[in-house]
């Protein structure tokens, strides 16, 4: 089962053209729903201004040799282990999910681009690794649905109480677990086909409406924490969370913790 390529049985119902053209619509959708998300809600102008305000205000003026050593640190403390969830279980289902969709994602791409038919053998690991990236999501993400939320573990509300942020957790969800169901169903065209395409085009068609963007404009703004706290500038932001009492300012446990 592992070593199944879905698209290739799919390809005697749909062109692999037409599988490439959907990835490729898909991907167009992410970059523009996220240049929308950043336009609409302010986020590239509230980090300039914050950029600014730290070069201009900064007691301690740095270096490109420092700049790019905080980049390294919040490369891999806020971007590869997501080092601002105190939580250890919030933080594990949250790596699950993150680099589940990564290795998905990467795999798809690979079986659609490259190897999209039976005359195209999909090598072991490629498939292997499109099996295990949904999985991983799917442990990460229900995890995190049922057990972990803010409001259902902290404020007793029902795990199935969904509200308009839910939308990229749930879309993400539901494009894993019916994109798995119709691997297992042996690919082709179908009623689980049918829900897998419905749920992934809502998953990256929804970038505006759901917090997709987010995971772009995270990393910026943990740049820009970073630097604030470098040349005591005290950004509005939390203290890094490898320097929990950098300047006096603890960094306070959440409620779900």
């Amino acid at each position: 089962m592992f070593t199944s390529n879905p698209f290739a049985a799919l390809s005697a119902s749909i062109s692999p053209a037409v599988m490439q053209a959907y990835v490729v619509v898909m991907i167009l959708l992410v970059v523009a729903g996220t240049l929308f998300d950043v336009v609409h809600k302010g986020s590239a102008k509230y980090f300039f201004d914050n950029w600014r305000k730290s070069r201009s205000k900064g007691t301690t003026q740095l270096g490109g040799g420092e700049l790019a050593s905080i980049a390294i640190q919040t490369v891999a403390v806020d971007v590869l282990t997501s080092g601002e969830f105190c939580n250890p279980q919030r933080r594990v289902a949250h790596l699950l999910t993150m680099y589940g969709l990564i290795l998905h994602v990467v795999a798809t791409i690979a079986m659609v681009f490259a190897y999209p038919t039976p005359a195209t053998p999909t090598p072991g690991l490629v498939s292997f690794v499109w099996w295990i990236g949904a999985l991983m999501v799917c442990v990460g993400g229900y995890w995190f649905w049922f057990f972990i939320r803010v409001d259902v573990a902290a404020e007793g509300h029902s795990p199935f109480r969904v509200v308009r942020a839910d939308l990229f957790i749930l879309s993400l969800l539901a494009s894993a677990t019916f994109g798995l169901l119709w691997a297992i169903a042996g690919g082709g065209t179908g009623v689980l086909f049918g829900l897998y395409i419905i749920a992934t085009t809502v998953l990256f068609g929804g970038v505006p409406w759901s917090k997709f963007a987010h995971m772009f404009f995270k990393p910026a703004a943990a740049f820009e924490k970073r630097v604030s706290y470098a040349n005591d500038t005290r950004s509005n932001l939390p203290a890094p969370a490898d320097k929990p009492e950098q300047f006096g300012i603890a960094r306070e446990l959440p409620r779900h913790y």
